[in-house]
């Protein structure tokens, strides 16, 4: 398939004028920040945009890239509904605010009730968005047996390896949430066999629905870009008279990875081009 038949089409989740603040702030006219104590996102903006292609089922998986400490992960919880910006908001499709339970989260810990296998930890995630217990348990164990891990149904969490936590948690999220989810530094700590394992496992659940789309909160530039089909890089301005940075991160560059020719490929890692894209974009990393 030509990487260029592929069109735009519906907007599925729109970010408006999101600004987060802490302490005391202050507001002008318009509803928009004039002064804050420490304002760590000021006015970001975004939108995600349904990608289709002919013939093809084509989720969407957006990379979220930042140096750590400039507020990924603030934003992504405001994404998912965990948090309230201080002023704008995030919309769905549907034009509804984004709240927790609509889009998932999975943290970077990983988390699951520990007094429950793995299999009650999944089908009471089911169960919180109405689905019968036996269908619950039923796409449970569907996608515990699509991810090879079905024989961990009946362990506790404390028995799981690293890897199959994540998956079970990965699960977890798709199960009570609907097409979105986001995922907070996925490739933590993790050896390359289960990065690139993790970044099928992402790419699976997207492209099981046109709507699905993943958020990727990570500062690893390589795992980035070879899962997601656009790239963005949020940081902080600099004062043109100190040099200094400016309170309040924003998304200040996009990369539209499949007009670049590094989307939808699995011989990614072998094209020089690849390199040289991850390099460029590691680089920036000091101006963000």
């Amino acid at each position: 398939m030509n990487q260029a038949a592929f069109a735009l089409g519906d907007v599925l989740l729109r970010s408006e004028h999101v600004s987060l603040a802490f302490g005391d702030y202050e507001l002008d006219e318009h509803g928009f920040l004039k002064a804050a104590e420490k304002l760590v996102l000021n006015d970001v903006n975004l939108e995600i945009h349904d990608i289709t292609r002919p013939g093809m089922i084509t989720g969407q998986v957006v990379g979220l890239l930042g140096p750590s400490g400039i507020g990924k992960t603030c934003f992504a919880r405001i994404i998912a509904g965990l948090d309230i910006p201080t002023t704008g908001q995030v919309l769905l499709h549907n034009g509804q605010p984004t709240k927790a339970g609509i889009v998932g989260f999975v943290f970077q810990n990983y988390p699951l009730f520990e007094d429950r296998t793995v299999i009650a930890n999944l089908v009471l995630a089911g169960r919180q968005v109405g689905l019968s217990r036996a269908k619950a348990r039923d796409k449970a164990m569907a996608y515990l047996e699509r991810f090879k891990i079905a024989q961990c149904a009946k362990q506790w969490p404390r028995e799981l390896s690293g890897g199959q936590r994540q998956r079970v948690s990965i699960i977890q999220q798709v199960l009570c949430s609907e097409y979105f989810i986001v995922f907070d530094e996925p490739f933590s700590g993790l050896d390359p066999l289960m990065r690139e394992e993790t970044i099928a496992v992402v790419k699976e659940i997207v492209n099981e629905d046109e709507k699905n789309t993943a958020i990727i909160i990570t500062h690893d530039v390589s795992a980035a870009v070879c899962s997601s089909d656009r790239l963005l890089l949020v940081g902080r301005d600099f004062d043109p008279a100190t040099h200094n940075p400016v309170p309040g991160a924003r998304i200040k560059y996009t990369f539209d990875l499949v007009a670049l020719g590094l989307a939808w490929r699995t011989d990614l890692y072998k094209d020089p081009k690849f390199l040289e894209f991850v390099g460029e974009i590691e680089s920036m990393f000091h101006e963000l």
